[in-house]
């Protein structure tokens, strides 16, 4: 089993941290602007899914989707994907998951921040280091000592896609709007 997270930025002028993440938790990370330069490095793997932090869907009517409210009726904040720079990382979002699902690719929205909760591991308030540390704790290897916010965002990514594939995930919304997957740790079950 083999995933790859993906931090996306709403512009390629902005980080995108990626990383390809297998099964045993050995991770290759990397950073990415372009489009073409995230697609390289997501074809230059094999991958059984995608998983992406960003919105892959708008919503119907209203700022909110489904997914997007029942997260938050259980405490996760999300920000509405129709506002502003949440409005273009939708877009480009939206636009390369087309892509990929046309190469084949199964790809999901995660929401890193949520999974962060779930999962035990420190706030983005906690610092770098603190994340860094509690990933390498959580088992995943090759991560290197220069790592930045976008790149343990995109290892988080890739870990719920792991707990996806493992089928020990959750599902917030539904199909027509879209759906939000969050990792479901064997200790919560």
């Amino acid at each position: 089993m083999r995933v790859i997270g993906v931090d996306l930025a709403g512009s390629p002028k902005r980080i995108t941290g990626l990383c390809y993440l297998e099964q045993d938790l050995w991770a290759e990370v990397s950073r990415a602007y372009s489009d073409d330069e995230i697609l390289s490095f997501i074809n230059g793997h094999e991958a059984r899914v995608v998983a992406i932090d960003a919105p892959l869907s708008l919503p119907r009517s209203g700022d909110l989707r489904r997914c997007d409210e029942e997260l938050r009726r259980v405490g996760i904040r999300v920000l509405p994907p129709v506002l502003g720079g949440m409005r273009r990382l939708t877009e480009r979002a939206i636009r390369l998951r087309e892509i990929l699902a046309s190469k084949g690719h199964e790809v999901i929205e995660v929401f890193p921040t949520g999974a962060r909760k779930i999962l035990g591991l420190p706030s983005r308030r906690m610092g770098i280091n603190a994340l860094r540390n509690a990933l390498v704790a959580y088992g995943v290897r090759g991560l290197p000592d220069d790592v930045d916010q976008h790149i343990l965002d995109a290892v988080i990514c890739a870990l719920v896609g792991l707990y996806y594939l493992r089928g020990e995930y959750v599902v917030f919304g539904e199909e027509v709007e879209g759906v939000i997957v969050m990792p479901r740790p064997r200790s919560l079950e």
